[in-house]
């Protein structure tokens, strides 16, 4: 897979602040779980304010830029950045995700209404509390806008043994954009109170709605202009980091045994089976069975 490099990127999809001062830290209600535990709790698309307490911890780790640093608004303009620079391909997928719910809204005679993506390092804040990257990514629907620090993938492959690659990347961007299609279509309110844990739950179900609305923006992927074709070891990319990021796996690898009442995202296989539903038909009608 590669950008079409006459393709144009809009940077203002994506807000920049790397390099910034992360405010305050965030604080898990109960207690100081460490990071390993935030990880797990808000991997790939937690909604801070459904989980846990602001509470202020005094001056969070800051990242000064250096005369080497460039903000994507200065680095990206077309295709052939997407293909040589991580923050550019970033902002390449950022734009095919949109583009394709926005026709696809428009399609059903709806409105889309855009999320950025705000890339950070260390801690930044947010309308849902103050980020850490210790948290992973996430979509806060307060102000619809999904929060990236890019340590967050050499993690997933470090510590969760995904093998990586662009397209688990583009995986990870369209998963939190699939809880903002699941904010403008009602779905979070509806289920805010009621998701509760375990492999049934409806905080499973959503997280696996989510997956599969990935799925479905990467079988519609090239057709928004901005991808070349995805190939077969591409697709695996991204199904290998939804088995990396499953409930038992990360479990596995935290504390070393699972509890399958405590999922919150759930399981590897759930999360494959959720995405390839999404990759395999590119059909929305596909993830409401979740």
């Amino acid at each position: 897979m590669s950008f079409n490099k006459r393709s144009r990127l809009d940077t203002s999809q994506v807000e920049d602040r790397r390099g910034r001062g992360g405010g305050r830290a965030v604080a898990i209600g109960g207690g100081g779980l460490g990071l390993v535990i935030m990880l797990v709790v808000y991997l790939l698309g937690g909604n801070p304010g459904d989980f846990i307490d602001i509470t202020e911890q005094g001056p969070a780790a800051t990242t000064q830029s250096d005369g080497d640093f460039t903000t994507v608004a200065e680095a990206c303009e077309t295709g052939t950045d997407a293909n040589t620079r991580e923050d550019c391909r970033i902002v390449g997928f950022v734009n095919s995700i949109q583009a394709f719910w926005a026709d696809e809204f428009a399609r059903q005679g709806g409105d889309y209404t855009q999320a950025k993506t705000v890339l950070f390092t260390e801690a930044t804040e947010a309308a849902c509390g103050y980020a850490s990257a210790s948290m992973g990514p996430f979509y806060c629907p307060n102000d619809q806008k999904v929060y990236l620090d890019l340590a967050f993938f050499d993690e997933l492959q470090s510590r969760f043994g995904a093998q990586g690659g662009p397209f688990a990347e583009a995986y990870v961007l369209a998963h939190e954009y699939g809880h903002h299609i699941q904010n403008l279509s009602g779905i979070l309110d509806q289920t805010a109170g009621s998701r509760g844990t375990g492999p049934q739950s409806m905080a499973v179900q959503v997280e696996l709605q989510a997956d599969c609305l990935a799925g479905v923006w990467a079988y519609h992927a090239t057709e928004t202009g901005y991808l070349t074709q995805v190939t077969d070891e591409q697709i695996a990319q991204a199904l290998d980091a939804a088995a990396a990021v499953g409930d038992d796996q990360i479990q596995r690898q935290t504390q070393g045994y699972v509890s399958p009442e405590a999922w919150t995202h759930g399981s590897s296989a759930q999360r494959q089976e959720a995405l390839k539903a999404g990759l395999q038909t590119g059909d929305l009608a596909a993830c409401e069975s979740f």
